[in-house]
């Protein structure tokens, strides 16, 4: 269980992370971005709709490798929890592009073992609608992971506007 003290403090981080994580920081006009990898020549535009296309195993590598970016203070306290990808929410919307699903850290009374493991949900569709380019949908499954982090360490929809991942 996680302490009062431990909690401000990952708060803390996790506030002075968002606010400052320099690659893809939404507010930041230069991003400095890997080669798309050899498997994205897989990738197609459908022209009628303009959507890019990736299939759930090429999406759902881009999202490993935004979670493998980063910084190790945000994730490290991700404690029983699951990165899930899903096409579309169950409302078939294309207006929600990812969910927290659990009970955030500063909510949390009792919480040990036996506990079914919070979510953070990616919604594939939505996000690839979006996005034009290899760079762009990069970007927002970073913001939306980040974002959705955030909200299990408590962090609401206000302050996350206020830093600029809203």
């Amino acid at each position: 269980m996680v302490g009062i003290a431990q909690l401000a403090e990952r708060l803390v981080v996790v506030q002075e992370v968002a606010g400052s994580i320099p690659v893809t920081h939404p507010n930041e006009t230069q991003r400095v971005r890997p080669r798309p990898p050899v498997w994205w020549s897989g990738a197609v535009r459908d022209v009628e709709c303009s959507m890019l296309e990736l299939d759930a195993t090429q999406f759902e590598r881009l999202v490993v490798d935004e979670l493998d970016l980063l910084p190790d203070d945000m994730v490290d306290g991700l404690d029983n929890v699951i990165f899930v990808v899903e096409d579309r929410p169950e409302d078939g919307t294309l207006d929600t592009l990812g969910l927290y699903d659990g009970v955030a850290l500063t909510e949390r009374g009792q919480y040990g073992f036996g506990e079914m493991p919070d979510r953070i949900v990616l919604y594939r569709e939505p996000l690839l609608a979006i996005c034009d380019t290899f760079d762009d949908l990069h970007d927002e499954i970073h913001i939306t992971l980040v974002h959705e982090i955030a909200h299990f360490y408590g962090i609401d929809d206000d302050r996350l506007h206020e830093l600029g991942w809203g």
